[in-house]
């Protein structure tokens, strides 16, 4: 059992409930995932089984998510799970001054994480800080928003705005709704976030754990395969000498105009493993798929 699972993470369960779970109905030790998503969030978390732990560190970092954020309330948590800190009915607000503001927090920007957040200073979680009541500095971090889409608009004493939001690595989405707020010096809060796209996987095509479940049941489970989740890096083909000793350890002179982190096949199209070019040196990073 080896490769990727899809996983729609349920409504308030931790990433590594999830994992935990997955361990379980597979019997199966070696799982991890990508991209940690709150509990309060739902959607796409892409879980790696057996010697596919290994290719997390090489997944793409880009995510996408569907979020509503509720304006006119501000929070410890910066989302719906914390104290209110301030609530301020503000009916007034326009849709022209929200799409203004919105339209800020497009390419890169300086954000600061939200004090409830996993980020570590001093080695030590924020979350666990805040949780006993220490307030500290956090740097702001440079991110990038891709794109944001208003999908609808709700008025009202406290308004609610639907968004989708395109991002890179990093970057929270309960920062950009308080943010928001600031700007709009209404207050801004996360009220609902699903992750819609993470790692190359997409929403529209996740399994829940019930439908794990089912699947495991019928025996028609069967993970996605490795190099699937790996599309975003170029690839090189070796004969099937070449790949021996490169699945030996054995650095390959190949030559090729790619540079950086590629994928690695053998002529028969079978998936070697990671590598590295170096001018026209291919170095063995991570070998997946040995040749014996």
């Amino acid at each position: 059992m080896q490769g990727f699972l899809n996983l729609n993470k349920p409504f308030d369960w931790t990433s590594h409930d999830c994992v935990a779970r997955v361990r379980k109905l597979l019997r199966l030790k070696r799982v991890g995932h990508a991209g940690t998503l709150d509990p309060a969030a739902t959607g796409v978390l892409p879980i790696a089984l057996g010697k596919a732990t290994r290719l997390l560190q090489y997944l793409s970092e880009n995510k996408a998510y569907k979020a509503t954020i509720r304006l006119g309330v501000r929070t410890t948590t910066d989302d719906l799970q914390g104290e209110i800190i301030t609530s301020q009915p503000c009916a007034g607000l326009s849709f022209a001054d929200i799409k203004t503001a919105l339209s800020q927090f497009e390419g890169k920007i300086e954000q600061i994480p939200p004090s409830y957040s996993a980020i570590q200073v001093d080695g030590k979680r924020l979350y666990d800080l805040a949780r006993r009541g220490e307030t500290v500095e956090v740097p702001a971090r440079t991110v990038e928003v891709f794109h944001i889409e208003i999908l609808d608009w709700r008025e009202g004493d406290f308004p609610e705005l639907d968004v989708a939001i395109a991002c890179g690595s990093g970057t929270y989405i309960r920062a950009i709704a308080r943010d928001l707020g600031g700007v709009l010096t209404t207050g801004g809060t996360l009220a609902a976030l699903t992750r819609t796209q993470s790692s190359g996987f997409n929403l529209a095509d996740s399994l829940s754990l019930t439908d794990l479940e089912a699947q495991l049941q019928a025996g028609t489970f069967q993970p996605t395969v490795p190099d699937t989740a790996l599309q975003h890096l170029p690839f090189v083909t070796l004969s099937a000498i070449s790949a021996q000793k490169w699945c030996q350890g054995q650095q390959i002179p190949i030559t090729h105009e790619l540079s950086g982190i590629v994928r690695v096949y053998e002529q028969e199209a079978r998936f070697l493993g990671i590598g590295q070019l170096q001018g026209e040196i291919l170095i063995p990073q991570m070998v997946f798929e040995p040749i014996s």
